[in-house]
């Protein structure tokens, strides 16, 4: 008979002896006449008797009719009581992100600190002291204390409080169905679910659901991330002392955490004990070695402190971007995410970004990234130092001016246009070109240098603008864009102006590194991703579409490789790839007016992009000062950063090569229109790095002189001319001559400048004349971190501004 047909029954038994012969024969024979010898009552007291006989009849019939209507009323609520869906919050779980390891934690998205278990891999202590601190009659019962409840109601009555008397089985139905209940309607739907859940669900089930559902404090929801929060293990190594604590904390676990009332804490965990051992848990030996066990230093943590919140954050935007996913889903699901964050290189990131050089002012932002270019995995990213004091990611959501990174993809386009990369071009500075239908300006190089006749791959290398808005002049900026924007780049890029090519639009470093990706995997785009895999349990929910798509043509930017092999060899990175030991494809870029710079490089298998600027309070552009011997030149501190990660995350790593491609394109270009048309190279014993060495050293001899005849005469206008000079000055500290500052109707652009040190092959040459120079030549070395940059402004009207 269960629990509800023993009530029914009883009430029916009480309902029915209250009209039955028996009582009615009882009623009738109490107003019978008094025996003889006995004094008969007076008439008033008589009517009196039969008064009260009445009333309690009556009152009978009452109570036996509300108890009727009350056994009634609970009946058909118990049968038309339906166990609901469980709670959303009841059941929300983390989910948790790792390295792409699978093993070593980045952090969790939740709600609420909870992870659910398999209460069968739990030791019977465990449950066994829940039982004991909350229901000792959990597994006798049906739900329900008929007594407990009793006397927390008399308590709530008399004393105004709110006194529980809920058992396990009603605590797991109000916090896994219902929700809290406190009022008196709420604790009758709670009793009556408790009852259903009872005679519906295993004991065993309704405890394991109760253990990972109930808050114990520390932010831990259920007894896993409990065990975590307290004892730093997981709840299937926890011994009977610490499930005897943490059990005997469940009514109020916050003002019972050891850390804030040990005395109440010790208190509860010995009743605990008591208990088990009274009811058979757990020996008297077990017992009497009982100890309180020692709990973890309490700890206010936050997943997105410091740089762990930007790597989170982009695995989450990239999730919900996909719509596989949305934000709840991923806070309350449960699921492992496998991102592609490598945890080595991850950790040199960000040891690499964080060492700021003394004097670098604080307002300048670092970005950047690193990724294997054949799959599009991202292997680690420097978004900032601390995601809490500065949320806007610096690889993924901040932008700059990219500047001459860009201009590999006119190159690229030139190599589709089947023009040979010994196409010889005009490399003079300034050269005049129509920037815009109808407007005219002139460009000049960085530090207004001449280059006189110089090839494709040449001018890559040493970031020659005039032959570069020379090439766009073929193309059309609308191609450029086109190309730039196949290669995988998002943001905007003006299709009007031959300035796009010098990077004059802003893009963020994951942008920069996606479209540069492309041609660094031989055409084949793959988009770039964080995340690798997320599963539940041992079930895969997610793959990311990477959209591979061969795009360019395999040769073309093998091509494009080739060439910008010259940056890092003899060009404006000149010494990066002497110091890592190995070939390193690379481009520099400078932003118009020194604001920002950056560096994108590769080896076969890992690119590394990294980007400087100087936003102002309102985010606005600043220049980027001078700091610990770097200018702003690309070739200064991005391409130190650059440096600094690849020789660590290639360290005991075998040098690759890449492959040699064929040149089949024409001198000229298809039709001879191309640079200086069908003029061949002739290969140059000076070469690019003689050239600059020679200019400078004319420069300070000339600069020497002039400040000589300064210091014999007084006369104002040589004082003046002094001063010229001395902005006229080149050194690698990257100080601008007046020519750069203020070209007329110009716009300056282009790196120059030492590399990261070391010997140079050197193999590029020119002179001012105009006499061919070429790949072969003789070495150069040149030493230094910065190189001298400079640009003047744009002064077409239009507002573009330059880059180099």
């Amino acid at each position: 008979m269960t629990t509800v047909e023993r009530m029914v029954y009883q009430a029916r038994t009480v309902s029915s002896s209250s009209s039955s012969p028996r009582a009615a024969h009882k009623a009738s024979t109490s107003h019978r006449a008094p025996k003889r010898g006995q004094n008969a009552p007076k008439g008033p007291k008589k009517r009196t008797n039969r008064k009260k006989g009445l009333w309690w009849k009556i009152l009978l019939g009452v109570l036996g009719g509300l108890l009727a209507i009350g056994i009634g009323l609970f009946t058909y609520l118990y049968v038309t009581t339906d166990i609901p869906q469980p709670e959303k919050v009841a059941i929300a779980e983390k989910t948790t992100v790792y390295y792409n390891d699978g093993t070593t934690e980045i952090g969790s998205f939740s709600e609420q600190n909870r992870e659910i278990i398999d209460c069968s891999v739990l030791p019977d202590y465990v449950g066994n002291a829940i039982v004991a601190s909350e229901d000792r009659s959990f597994y006798r019962n049906g739900g329900i204390d008929i007594m407990g409840m009793a006397r927390a109601l008399y308590n709530n009555l008399t004393t105004g409080s709110r006194q529980g008397g809920s058992t396990i089985t009603q605590q797991y139905a109000e916090r896994y169905y219902l929700g809290d209940t406190t009022s008196y309607s709420g604790k009758i739907r709670e009793a009556i679910l408790a009852m259903k859940i009872a005679n519906s669900q295993d004991k065993q089930q309704v405890l394991c659901n109760y253990m990972n559902t109930i808050y114990l404090g520390r932010g831990a929801y259920g007894l896993q991330a409990a065990a975590k929060a307290y004892f730093g293990k997981e709840a299937k190594d926890l011994t009977v002392d610490e499930a005897a604590m943490i059990a005997g904390i469940i009514p109020a676990p916050s003002m019972w955490d050891p850390a804030v009332n040990p005395e109440q804490a010790k208190s509860r965990f010995t009743r605990v004990i008591g208990i088990m051992r009274e009811d058979g848990y757990i020996t008297g030996q077990q017992a009497s070695e009982a100890k309180f066990p020692e709990t973890k230093p309490v700890s206010v943590s936050n997943d997105l402190a410091g740089p762990n919140g930007y790597l989170l954050t982009t695995v989450e935007n990239e999730l919900v971007a996909s719509k596989a996913f949305t934000k709840d889903e991923l806070e309350t699901g449960g699921y492992k995410i496998v991102s592609t964050l490598d945890p080595n290189m991850q950790k040199i990131m960000q040891t690499v970004g964080d060492d700021r050089p003394e004097g670098m002012p604080e307002s300048i932002q670092v970005g950047g990234i690193a990724l294997d270019q054949k799959t599009g995995s991202v292997k680690a990213i420097y978004g900032g130092s601390d995601y809490l004091k500065h949320q806007l990611n610096n690889a993924t959501q901040a932008n700059f001016q990219p500047g001459s990174t860009m201009k590999p993809f006119g190159l690229l386009g030139a190599a589709m246009d089947d023009v040979n990369f010994n196409t010889m071009f005009n490399g003079n500075s300034p050269e005049r070109f129509e920037t815009t239908p109808g407007t005219w300006a002139e460009v000049p190089n960085a530090l207004n240098m001449s280059w006189g006749t110089i090839n494709l791959k040449q001018a890559t290398a040493n970031s020659v603008n005039t032959v570069f808005m020379n090439v766009n002049q073929h193309l059309t900026p609308k191609k450029f864009a086109q190309i730039a924007h196949d290669a995988g780049i998002t943001g905007d890029i003006q299709e009007d102006t031959l300035y796009n090519i010098l990077g004059i639009n802003s893009l963020t470093v994951w942008d920069l590194a996606q479209g540069h990706s492309t041609i660094a995997n031989d055409g084949t785009k793959n988009t770039l991703h964080i995340v690798d895999r997320v599963l539940k349990g041992d079930k895969e929910m997610y793959k990311p579409n990477l959209g591979t798509k061969q795009v360019f043509d395999a040769n073309d930017c093998m091509l494009v490789q080739n060439a910008m092999l010259g940056t890092t060899q003899y060009g404006t990175a000149a010494g990066t790839a002497a110091t890592l030991g190995r070939q390193v494809a690379g481009k520099s870029g400078t932003a118009n007016d020194e604001t920002a710079a950056s560096f994108v490089g590769y080896t076969p298998s890992l690119m590394n992009v990294w980007a400087i600027w100087n936003p102002g309070e309102n985010g606005e552009s600043q220049i980027v000062p001078e700091f610990a011997g770097y200018g702003v030149s690309s070739t200064g501190y991005p391409s130190h950063l650059f440096t600094e990660f690849m020789a660590q995350a290639l360290a005991g790593q075998p040098a690759e090569t890449f492959a040699t491609p064929v040149d089949n394109g024409k001198i000229g270009g298809p039709n001879g229109d191309w640079g200086l048309g069908g003029q061949r190279y002739v290969p140059s014993t000076n070469n690019g790095t003689q050239q600059r060495q020679q200019n400078e050293q004319q420069q300070d001899s000339q600069n020497k002189q002039e400040s000589n005849d300064s210091n014999t005469s007084n006369e104002s206008s040589n004082n003046g001319d002094a001063k010229q000079n001395e902005q006229q000055q080149t050194t690698p500290e990257n100080t601008k001559s007046p020519e750069q500052s203020q070209p007329e109707n110009g716009n300056t652009n282009g790196d120059s400048g030492g590399g990261t040190g070391g010997n140079n092959g050197s193999n590029n040459g020119s002179n001012n004349n105009g006499s061919n120079s070429g790949d072969s030549g003789n070495s150069g070395n040149q030493n230094g971190n910065g190189g001298g940059n400079s640009g003047g402004q744009n002064n077409t009207g239009n507002g573009e501004q330059s880059q180099r």
